[in-house]
């Protein structure tokens, strides 16, 4: 098994946690996520993950609600999704965060 996980900054208080597990090539489990630093601490703004043995979407709020998407996707499906979202999207996630609104 080969597991890889880094921090991506995207701006000033934005950042991407990436974190993925291989065997065999295929990917076992993973989770991207978009994480804003706002009243002193970093809080999660959107996460795409293989938690529950099936790939979702997390999105939060200020409040910290959560609504939770079910993606029709593989993992290996799912992961390359997240980042390409996460990395052409975080702007207007971010700004609809900052309003109070799920992203």
């Amino acid at each position: 098994m080969h597991s890889k996980e880094y921090l991506l900054p995207l701006s000033n208080g934005v950042r991407k946690r990436h974190y993925h597990e291989l065997e065999k090539g295929r990917v076992i489990a993973f989770m991207v996520q978009l994480e804003i630093y706002y009243e002193g601490r970093w809080r999660n703004v959107l996460r795409y993950d293989s938690a529950h043995g099936f790939s979702h979407i997390d999105r939060y709020n200020l409040k910290g609600e959560q609504i939770k998407e079910s993606l029709d996707l593989t993992f290996d499906e799912a992961l390359a999704l997240a980042d390409v979202d996460i990395n052409e999207n975080w702007e207007n996630y971010r700004d609809r965060f900052l309003k109070g609104m799920h992203p």
